[in-house]
């Protein structure tokens, strides 16, 4: 206040100076009060030279962050965190500066801006290091003065000068101050050197932690070796960072290292978790892959601030669905996922730490809508990590385990961690019968086995298409995706996942996608999914569009009936009842014959749906034939003959009538009229003597066929074969060896345990043995003498044969 008054003064001096000794008073005092509207320009000046100075310091400070590599977004995302506070702030700084002084300004301040991050000189010397907040406060004088305000108005009350003051004292009154005559320049040049000097040391202070950033050095938990010591806030570092990721990052190499600083700062700031969550969104919006993986990276045990920071990155569905997403392809890739971040950092991303990962976010009840969306991937990937860390578990992936397992209380192997992790994404949708279903039935133990996973998830497809049959058709289009691939690690589980689920499914919309996939892997080398994929052929085959689609596996189905395991053939032999049993499907010629060859010893499988199913689709084979192959394929269907006959007897009553079918069918295709109204009267014990009357030159073929049904375990099938054979007996000529070797079958039926049985064995061998004698050589071939004299007289032929038939019955 003084310094206005005096400065009145030195004003009056300068006039008396000009006037000379001799003025009045009275024009003294005139004088006086006319420059009284120059009185405002000090203040007014000085107000301004502020406001050119805070907009020097906003200008640079842009300048600092062009040249450390910082941009504007399009759209920019302001913390609120950081409006809220009382004090200026460098986001503050940034958006005064865009109309505080002309652009002529700014540009002769920007060349002297772009050298500070690396020149030493920034340290201003003599003069304490300030922080972003106390840079941008106003000196505390303007505040309190008005700055449009005359000085005059300043003076106090009682130092005003009345109307009758002397002209005598003003003059001495006015030497006084003389010294100050340069006060308002001087203040005006300190005032922008003060403003200048914050400029560089907020400036200083950016770059300084921009480059502690890059360098991975801690700066919150005042553990760098700082000198400044406002960057060892939290709030300011936090205010910095802000301040970075609000204007945009220019370059994604820079995203791991704000990653890591943001999980550092909040490891060492407990109480401020939600303080940087809308900086974590800015960033994994713009950059998703290289916030997950590098948070992965930097806390594979998810430890309370990694949690806070899952918690932030999620709390929006767009960016939970991203992240939640990576975290599934993780998930898939056991041990590790293979991923580069942007950085270059090609450090691998363990499997686990996703699923610990994942497990927090289950249990943090949010973005539930974004769990549903990538459900399937999260389930099959949990399922696939289920099974290979339970045959699979190397030495890094148990080093970590153990650290996990430090914080807290969890299960002693992965793989059961990975099961209650997939309990608890079932629980978050709602499943929860599905649990329980296979709690109840063993089904999460199954699941732990290598050998019986596949039965496990098999058994967890059935209670999830029973229970929530959409997401079961949204596991199986993952499937397909997973299946589709030439190698698949997982594909036996998935494969009976796929298959379980088909029951659920409309075929008509996904047939041809599964059958190309089922076709691809029949041959497999694995038996149990060669099982897996026939069990699959034959829900599709139930329907009439894709069995006609499924026309180009019958030679492949053909060849598999040869396969020694029981299973499998049984369920060829349904794929292929189902598609056959359409007449509108034609059989080539070369697949008629393979297939009527491959039924045949079906007819005598243990299983008697096997036989039912072989004898059924032989004689579709003899109906869908092509016309032109029906002459090759009568030799196959003469053989079918009299095991189609023996089975006419079956204990099987199905099997049975099915066998009688076939038998007409084969009589009727081999233009047996006779032995067609044998079957259909059913006068069966006609039918040996009729087969045998005409087909004498096939006696000893019949009677191979006939031997093995002496062994069979039905009574009525080794009845019916006995009597064959008996009969058979009568037609044998020449073939003394296969008589001696029927005979000595039949010696052994005597002691059967039926008596009916024993009888016919007793009476077929006596026919046998006699017509082994009736067949020897010295009787086939008389002497030439008795060849002569029957010539001579017919008389002896009549008694010739008589002795002949007789001693071969004794």
């Amino acid at each position: 206040m003084a310094e206005r008054r005096f400065s009145l003064c030195r004003f009056l001096r300068r006039k008396k100076k000009k006037e000379g000794p001799g003025t009045a008073p009275a024009q003294q005092l005139e004088e006086v009060e006319q420059p009284q509207p120059l009185q405002e320009d000090p203040g007014r000046d000085q107000a301004q030279e502020q406001d050119r100075a805070h907009g020097c310091f906003c200008r640079a400070a842009q300048a600092v962050r062009k040249f450390v590599g910082i941009r504007r977004p399009k759209t920019r995302i302001a913390p609120s965190e950081v409006m809220a506070q009382p004090d200026p702030t460098p986001s503050e700084l940034t958006a005064k500066a865009d109309g505080a002084t002309p652009e002529g300004e700014a540009d002769t301040d920007i060349p002297a801006v772009q050298c500070l991050p690396s020149a030493p000189g920034l340290d201003i010397p003599g003069e304490r290091v300030v922080s972003v907040e106390e840079a941008m406060k106003p000196e505390r004088d303007t505040e309190q003065r008005p700055p449009r305000v005359p000085k005059l108005a300043w003076l106090k009350e009682g130092e005003e000068e009345g109307p009758g003051a002397a002209p005598s004292q003003q003059p001495e009154e006015a030497e006084q101050p003389q010294p100050l005559q340069e006060d308002p320049g001087r203040d005006r040049t300190q005032e922008q050197d003060r403003a200048r000097g914050r400029f560089r040391r907020a400036a200083q202070m950016v770059c300084q932690f921009t480059r502690c950033i890059w360098r991975e050095e801690t700066i919150a938990m005042g553990a760098g070796g700082m000198a400044n010591s406002d960057l060892c806030n939290a709030e300011t570092s936090a205010a910095l960072l802000d301040l970075l990721v609000e204007n945009g990052v220019s370059s994604a190499e820079k995203v791991p290292a704000f990653v890591r600083y943001i999980h550092r700062w909040l490891t060492a700031n407990v109480c401020a978790e939600r303080r940087l969550d809308r900086t974590l969104l800015a960033l994994v919006e713009a950059h998703p892959v290289d916030v997950v993986v590098t948070l992965l990276r930097s806390a594979p045990c998810c430890d309370r601030a990694a949690v806070s920071m899952w918690r932030a990155i999620i709390s929006l569905r767009t960016t939970a669905e991203s992240v939640l997403t990576i975290l599934a392809l993780v998930l898939g890739s056991w041990p590790a996922c293979s991923m580069r971040t942007s950085d270059g950092d090609e450090t691998e991303v363990f499997a686990l730490a996703a699923t610990v990962a994942l497990w927090k976010i289950l249990h943090l009840l949010c973005c539930t809508r974004a769990v549903r969306e990538c459900f399937p991937n999260l389930f099959v990937h949990l399922l696939f990590q289920v099974f290979f860390s339970t045959v699979q578990m190397p030495e890094e992936v148990d080093t970590l385990w153990r650290e996990c397992r430090k914080q807290r209380s969890l299960p002693t192997k992965p793989n059961r961690f990975a099961v209650l992790t997939l309990k608890a994404l079932l629980h978050r949708l709602r499943c929860e019968s599905v649990v329980v279903a296979l709690e109840r039935k063993c089904g999460w133990d199954t699941l732990l086995n290598a050998d019986t996973h596949h039965y496990a998830v098999g058994l967890l497809a059935r209670e999830m298409g029973s229970v929530c049959t959409p997401w079961c058709c949204s596991i199986v289009c993952c499937l397909l995706e997973l299946l589709s691939e030439e190698m698949c690690p997982w594909e036996l589980p998935a494969m009976a996942f796929l298959v379980e689920a088909l029951v659920y499914l409309d075929v008509r919309e996904c047939g041809e996608s599964v059958l190309q996939i089922l076709s691809r892997h029949l041959w497999s080398e694995c038996p149990e999914m060669r099982r897996q994929v026939l069990r699959g052929l034959v829900v599709l085959s139930q329907d009439a569009v894709t069995a006609k689609r499924m026309g180009s596996l019958t030679e492949s189905l053909v060849q598999l009936l040869w396969d020694a395991d029981g299973e499998l053939v049984r369920r060829t032999v349904s794929v292929l009842g189902f598609l056959f049993s359409d007449k509108d499907i034609q059989l080539s010629s070369p697949t008629a014959l393979q297939l009527a060859e491959a039924l045949q010893p079906l007819f005598d499988n243990a299983d008697s749906s096997v036989q039912l199913s072989s004898i059924l689709l032989f004689r579709a084979v003899m109906v869908t034939g092509e016309k032109e192959g029906k002459k090759a394929l009568k030799p196959h269907v003469r053989q079918s003959l009299l095991p189609l006959f023996f089975h006419c007897h079956d204990e099987n009553q199905r099997v049975a009538e099915a066998s009688g079918e076939a038998l007409l069918c084969v009589a009727g295709f081999l233009k047996r009229k006779d032995l067609q109204k044998i079957v259909k009267r059913k006068e069966l014990w006609k039918f040996s003597e009729c087969l045998l009357e005409k087909e004498r030159s096939r006696v000893a073929e019949f009677l191979r066929q006939a031997l093995p049904y002496l062994e069979s375990p039905q009574e009525p099938l080794r009845e019916a074969a006995l009597k064959f054979i008996g009969m058979a007996g009568r037609y044998v000529r020449g073939q003394p060896e296969e008589l001696q070797d029927i005979i000595e079958t039949l010696q052994g039926l005597r002691n059967d345990t039926s008596p009916a049985i024993s009888s016919l064995a007793l009476q077929s061998c006596r026919v046998l043995e006699a017509a082994q004698r009736a067949a020897s050589p010295q009787l086939q071939q008389p002497p030439d003498w008795l060849c002569g004299a029957c010539k001579s007289c017919p008389a002896l032929r009549g008694s010739f044969w008589l002795c002949c038939l007789s001693s071969g019955e004794a």
